[in-house]
């Protein structure tokens, strides 16, 4: 690998294509190390002592390698950084801490409450914080992600009347000065297609649209590998899209899903706890779902007229209830409504799609400042 320009400027991409290989792949040896980078063996041992001496990485132990000598192992310091993911959510303020590596060190959850929110929301990060052994001020990034969109101009929280105390201040100012360290405020959908595109079914899909039917209701939109988020935020907000029938959110919440299944026989207190119940109950369950698909369809098809992406996907605990046969249900239904034939696909991440969103973007942040790496999205 050829590199030109001034000593200083090598060292410093060799250094961070050192720390950027090690984040990805782990500890490794120096030669395993030197083969990924392109360095020299005299340089790859230079780069690693600098690195060593600046606090950026640590010796791990040996690695036994057959008749040869063992050979030291290295990886990136994960005390040069910490990051606290939230996600927030109606019934729960639910928080990750985890070191620059992305090692989880703690989690913690509480309650939402109906009044003092501000207050719970810094007392539940600090608890977090204790039980990973750290303080507030030792987070370089915290990643909030919320039902709604703030206004960049404002910073007030849009779409989210759920969610009492947070939407008449400005809630980065508010959070940032509240928890001492910097903040980012992250839509809970976006955060969920981000972690698709990290990790899940969305990997390598340039344009995409996630959409989340009952609990959330919402939807983020990809182009080009970019979210969409609107001048003020509130871009996939689809729940507030006019439909013939009224809101389109008033159609696809769990109380609608409750009273259109119970139209079919099926009554369940829950739009999860219907859908998951119309798997096994023949007809009326396959004309309930199909009856929902349409209605997930109708809203989904202005989506798809207008950007023609390659994918949707359909994620949260009501889709995953109704698992593919949902998926395929809707695709025929969208079939019938719009020119494109977009295959409908469930999310592949159901593990706290949100939180883990927000950890992803978390330690994207906090790697830009300790070791100067680029964000990725």
């Amino acid at each position: 690998m050829t590199r030109t320009g001034s000593p200083r400027l090598l060292r410093e991409i060799n250094d961070r294509a050192a720390i950027e290989t090690l984040l990805r792949s782990g500890a490794m040896t120096r030669a395993e190390l030197e083969e990924v980078i392109g360095l020299s063996k005299p340089a790859t041992a230079q780069l690693l002592a600098r690195l060593e001496e600046d606090g950026m990485v640590v010796r791990t132990g040996l690695r036994g390698g057959g008749r040869g000598p063992r050979a030291q192992m290295w990886a990136v310091n994960g005390g040069v950084g910490y990051v606290a993911a939230v996600a927030l959510s109606p019934e729960l303020i639910d928080v990750a801490i985890a070191d620059i590596t992305g090692s989880l060190l703690a989690e913690h959850s509480a309650p939402m409450p109906k009044e003092n929110t501000l207050r719970i929301f810094r007392e539940t990060v600090q608890k977090t914080a204790a039980l990973a052994g750290l303080t507030l001020d030792a987070l370089s990034h915290v990643v909030v992600g919320t039902p709604g969109a703030v206004d960049p101009a404002t910073g007030h929280l849009g779409f989210a009347p759920h969610l009492p105390g947070l939407s008449a201040v400005d809630l980065p100012s508010t959070l940032r000065e509240l928890l001492g360290t910097s903040v980012s405020i992250e839509n809970d959908i976006n955060l969920a297609a981000l972690e698709e595109m990290s990790s899940g079914r969305a990997a390598g899909v340039r344009n995409f649209v996630l959409f989340w039917p009952a609990d959330e209701i919402g939807s983020a939109v990809v182009v080009n590998g970019t979210l969409l988020r609107g001048v003020t935020g509130g871009a996939g907000e689809i729940d507030s899209m006019q439909v013939p029938g009224g809101r389109y959110g008033d159609q696809v919440d769990s109380e609608a899903i409750v009273a259109l299944a119970a139209e079919h026989g099926i009554t369940e207190s829950s739009g999860l706890e219907a859908v998951a119940h119309a798997l096994n109950a023949g007809t009326e369950g396959r004309a309930f779902l199909t009856a929902l698909a349409h209605r997930i369809a109708l809203g989904l098809a202005n989506v798809v007229c207008v950007l023609d992406p390659e994918l949707v996907l359909l994620s949260g605990a009501v889709a995953h209830a109704g698992g593919e046969t949902l998926c395929e249900l809707v695709a025929a239904e969208l079939l019938k409504l719009v020119v494109p034939r977009t295959p409908v696909h469930l999310a592949q991440i159901t593990a706290n799609p949100v939180r883990a969103g927000a950890l992803h973007s978390a330690l994207a942040v906090a790697r830009e400042q300790v070791f100067g790496l680029p964000q990725r999205s």
